[in-house]
């Protein structure tokens, strides 16, 4: 069992479904990629906020070395952190990751939130967060676009075959490329039917950028950090119109969710450590939703947004 791919704007082929390591736990980690490999997974989205990555790379080299795959199966991809976004941060960085990973070079490296924030050495501490080493929220000086360059030169330096963004909007996505000169192949966003973002969705297929939808859940992703707004927002494995649908077709709501998302030509990144749901999430292309299915799941659309630095209490407005 194996993801389909969609062709980057670079020619590379990237699976279409992959695992997220966003909150998975450090204990448990090696084992969940090495059995999601032995699923099928060929892709992990990683990075080094999410303070596994080590953990991560162990996994995955214990699949190469009992011949589950190959490095030229897998397709690794990881993010740079806000508070390396000066452009002589951003290489020894990455190397870093790498390292953390035990590879030589990610598929897809990514820019994790359009915001630069004051360095911490990784020495003082790491993972990164949102404070600086006295706990406070410190800008940086970096601008987006000498962030981008250098990353343009990690393609050129082989440390990753191709770059893209995360969380940026439209605005943000047409003045980057008015100077990139290596075009961005992704961008990833949170992406559900409460938050379906259908004009950046068009913009970036205009552009032939590749789409990533995080949280494709929606509140379920949020509920167990204590957020309020994912507490009292309805989950959406239990709405109506999603069983409905689940139902018609002998699915799981989670396999519709992902099949909303799939079956418009987006990628999805879940995770489960139980492996009939690796399984399921896997298989969510076995069917496909008619055009009225669609419509009226994107129809659930709220504008309603979870992973934005205000609803954990950090006062950086960058979706404002």
């Amino acid at each position: 069992m194996s993801s389909p791919t969609i062709k980057l704007n670079n020619g590379q082929e990237m699976p279409q479904v992959g695992f997220g390591l966003w909150k998975v736990d450090k204990a448990d980690c090696a084992d969940i990629v090495y059995n999601a490999i032995k699923t099928g997974y060929r892709l992990f989205d990683g990075a080094c906020d999410y303070g596994n990555e080590k953990e991560a790379g162990e996994g995955v080299a214990r699949a190469i070395q009992d011949s589950l795959c190959t490095r030229s199966d897998l397709f690794i991809v990881s993010k740079l952190w806000n508070s390396f976004h000066d452009p002589e941060r951003v290489a020894p960085i990455c190397k870093k990751q790498l390292k953390d990973w035990d590879l030589d070079y990610f598929d897809l490296y990514i820019i994790h939130f359009p915001i630069s924030l004051k360095y911490v050495d990784p020495s003082v501490r790491y993972p990164p967060g949102f404070t600086d080493e006295n706990g406070n929220i410190t800008p940086g000086k970096a601008t987006l676009e000498s962030t981008y360059h250098a990353m343009e030169e990690l393609v050129d330096q082989g440390l990753t075959r191709s770059i893209g963004v995360s969380n940026y909007n439209g605005a943000l996505m047409l003045d980057l490329l008015r100077y990139a000169r290596i075009r961005p192949a992704t961008l990833q966003i949170e992406h559900h039917p409460y938050l379906v973002q259908q004009k950046l969705l068009d913009l970036c297929q205009r552009e032939g950028i590749a789409v990533t939808a995080y949280s494709s859940f929606g509140p379920q992703s949020f509920r167990d950090l204590g957020m309020k707004l994912g507490h009292n927002t309805p989950l959406l494995f239990d709405h109506p119109v999603i069983t409905k649908i689940a139902e018609k077709h002998g699915k799981t709501p989670a396999q519709v969710l992902l099949r909303w998302a799939t079956q418009r030509g987006i990628a999805v990144i879940p995770k489960s450590k139980s492996e009939g749901r690796l399984r399921q999430n896997l298989e969510n292309m076995g069917f496909d939703l008619n055009k009225e299915e669609l419509e009226e799941i994107s129809g659930l659309d709220r504008r309603l947004r979870f992973n934005d630095p205000l609803n954990y209490g950090v006062p950086i407005p960058i979706f404002a």
